[in-house]
């Protein structure tokens, strides 16, 4: 019996340092999620700049046609977790991926995407699709590093174009976003070639000031191209990182209850243990005044 509750004991005090940890890390969690979604939502209003440049360029020049139809290079950037402990948040997203690349392949729509991942566990996810990234690259260690990871990405689009026209690369964004109630889900979005609704001219100013621009139109179109980019990266970054982020604290929630319940359960026998040896204990001595 003391054997017995010896070991109840152990299996206790595991449980509780084991709790310790988990709590730490669903505290973590949530404190790291909350520089990255201050991120999302500053770059955010910035890209609302962007977008009110370009129909300003668009209105001023009486808007582009780009023609989509020639795109010579297909790159689809991956956004995943360097870290595991947030559940399937990476094989969900790996499955998405898959998908889009089957879509995307074909008679009619030219050889697969080249794939720019990451993230390890993604890049990991990725191959049990059966799919090879050309690239690995590590996620931002903190909100400031997003910035360096977006201007490294644009570098790259930059070299994969070879100086030719934008409208010929294209490229696709893949991560997982913020839902309604709490959920996450799988997306792509396009980036390149540009929505033709960028360029196209509105019929009437949303303001009485009419936009105008002092720069070349060529400048600062390529201008607008290169911030748009630089932009849309850095939004699909900061929202994969908040959604990993509460896919870990999720994961950490479900462990600590599992422990919590586990607790109970080892505390309830460890009661019951006591219980059944001091009742042992009374009926010695009981026995022993009657003999």
């Amino acid at each position: 019996m003391a054997q017995t509750l010896e070991y109840l004991s152990r299996q206790n005090n595991t449980l509780g340092s084991i709790r310790g940890i988990v709590h730490t890390m669903k505290t973590l969690s949530a404190i790291n999620a909350a520089p990255y979604e201050q991120a999302a939502r500053s770059i955010k209003a910035y890209h609302r700049t962007i977008l009110q440049g370009f129909a300003t360029f668009a209105h001023r020049s009486g808007g582009i046609a780009l023609d989509t139809e020639d795109v010579r290079e297909q790159l689809l950037v991956v956004f995943g977790s360097d870290h595991g402990l947030c559940g399937s948040y990476n094989e969900i997203l790996a499955e998405k991926v898959a998908s889009h690349c089957q879509d995307q392949t074909g008679p009619q729509t030219g050889p697969p995407p080249r794939l720019l991942c990451i993230g390890a566990q993604m890049n990991d996810a990725l191959r049990d699709q059966g799919l090879a990234p050309e690239a690995v690259l590590l996620p931002p260690a903190s909100a400031e590093g997003i910035g360096r990871l977006a201007g490294d990405i644009v570098t790259r689009l930059a070299r994969l174009g070879h100086g030719q026209a934008l409208h010929r690369l294209g490229v696709t964004l893949a991560f997982t976003r913020r839902g309604e109630h709490g959920l996450r889900e799988p997306v792509t979005r396009r980036l390149l070639p540009l929505q033709p609704s960028l360029l196209q001219r509105e019929r009437r100013w949303h303001s009485r000031s009419l936009p105008d621009y002092s720069m070349s139109a060529d400048a600062l179109l390529a201008s607008l191209i290169r911030s748009h980019i630089f932009a849309s990266v850095f939004r699909a970054s900061a929202e994969a990182m908040v959604t990993e982020n509460a896919a870990r604290l999720a994961l950490m929630q479900q462990a600590e209850q599992s422990v919590d319940e586990r607790l109970e359960e080892v505390q309830a026998e460890m009661r019951s243990v006591r219980q059944t040896e001091i009742t042992n204990e009374l009926m010695d001595v009981i026995i022993g005044h009657l003999e």
